[in-house]
């Protein structure tokens, strides 16, 4: 009982937050409630069988607490886009590919400085080779706006080890879907490790009790010491990952570190409590 207790703690702590986002957009209730009953019966209906046997109407009303006909009603839905799962901002693959490629590398492995169209290598070539549905010039202007890329002499310098849509309303609302449910997929991977199954990397640093002249230092300041390892990092899976390349029979995984900052007023603790914490 004391687990179902934290798990619907936790539960009403992440819905707080989502609701919050819903409200501010004009979702109303209802339209969150016929989601999450829906969700039930598609993660049932999918994932929570019983090997070798045909998943029934009964036995998914039987995990989810939903009637029988609440159950047939939700399956005849259209389905869930499961698409978010794997969902990839082209631009950032352009990016990616553009560190892998040894077409678009100097000497050194860097990244060469890439007139639009005509020279060899160029943006052009570049988007045509890894993204090849894409209109070049489309990337180019959504780089180029998020600062990712810069134009130098006539040409188009990168100036970021990555892409963030931060000026996008859009593209923030994928990646809360995204990102959320991938910190999501890492706790619920590490609650079900056994003691000898390896646990995926999941820290936080935290401090509740900082006078808040500080908040624009420890902001900068972490940008500082995280955007090297996130560079490397990014590097290091441009090297090994095959693009379009989908060939073979070996298995191919997703892989990645995300990073957060908190930024939020505090609002009182038991002094009893340490100063400071890194949780695990």
């Amino acid at each position: 009982m004391a687990v179902e207790q934290k798990l619907m703690h936790a539960a009403r702590r992440i819905v707080r937050s989502l609701v919050r986002i819903l409200l501010r957009n004009g979702i109303a209730s209802d339209a969150l409630t016929e989601l999450v009953r829906q969700t039930y019966v598609d993660v049932a209906d999918q994932e929570f069988g019983i090997e070798g046997k045909r998943q029934t109407i009964a036995r998914i009303s039987v995990i989810t607490g939903l009637n029988r006909k609440e159950v047939s009603r939700l399956r005849g839905l259209d389905p869930l886009d499961r698409a978010d799962a794997v969902w990839r901002n082209r631009a950032a693959h352009v990016l990616a590919s553009w560190l892998r490629d040894e077409a678009f590398l100097d000497r050194k492995g860097d990244p060469v400085d890439l007139a639009f169209s005509g020279d060899v290598p160029s943006f052009e070539a570049l988007v045509k080779k890894h993204s090849g549905d894409m209109y070049p010039r489309s990337v180019a202007d959504e780089l180029l706006r998020t600062g990712a890329i810069e134009e130098v002499g006539g040409k188009l310098r990168m100036t970021k080890r990555g892409y963030v849509p931060s000026a996008d309303p859009e593209r923030i609302i994928d990646i809360l879907g995204l990102d959320t449910a991938e910190l999501m997929e890492t706790i619920d991977h590490n609650l079900q490790a056994g003691e000898d199954d390896e646990r995926l990397f999941q820290l936080k640093v935290l401090s509740d009790n900082v006078p808040v002249e500080y908040l624009d230092e420890f902001n900068a300041y972490s940008r500082r010491l995280s955007r090297p390892v996130l560079e490397e990092l990014s590097r290091w899976l441009a090297e090994r990952d095959r693009g379009q390349d989908w060939s073979g029979d070996d298995e191919r995984v997703e892989v990645g570190l995300g990073i957060y900052q908190i930024n939020r007023a505090a609002r009182g603790r038991n002094r009893d409590e340490p100063d400071n914490q890194v949780e695990s």
